[in-house]
């Protein structure tokens, strides 16, 4: 199975003038911009910032929302490498019925550890999480496209 973790968006202007980019998926997500460029620029911390709030609660971790195909007038928005690598950790954990500490006690790791590993805030060398992928029978491949 294939995780990908980009989202169709919508660019609007609002009655000021500013880009609003909205995704229909996740519409927790939005932002904006004083110009197109701007605000697609800003749309994949958006997209991660409103992702977090699906996976931060320990106790009641969400699933993550399906990404659809884009529509006519709509952009894809991809979640940047480390974010989405914590994302398929989560649903690796899920799939998995895992826990934060079923999680440390598999990768020998202290539970503080494993919780760094799996914030979206938090900075985390990529080589770590794919070992916890890994550990949970997932790899992970990078996949390079032409900006549209």
């Amino acid at each position: 199975m294939i995780n990908a973790y980009a989202y169709p968006a919508r660019l609007e202007t609002d009655d000021e003038g500013h880009f609003v980019v909205s995704f229909r998926d996740v519409p927790e997500a939005l932002t904006d911009g004083a110009d197109r460029a701007e605000a697609l620029a800003e749309a994949p911390d958006a997209l991660v910032a409103a992702l977090s709030g699906y996976v931060d609660d320990a106790r009641n971790p969400r699933p993550l929302p399906k990404p659809t195909r884009a529509r006519k007038g709509e952009v894809m928005v991809a979640v940047p490498l480390v974010p989405a690598a914590k994302l398929a950790l989560h649903e690796a954990m899920r799939a998995q019925d895992l826990n934060g500490a079923k999680l440390a006690r598999k990768l020998k790791q202290p539970v503080t550890a494993v919780r760094r590993l799996l914030s979206l805030d938090h900075t985390s060398k990529i080589e770590h999480i794919i070992a916890a992928l890994n550990a949970l029978g997932r790899t992970a491949e990078l996949a390079i496209s032409e900006v549209s």
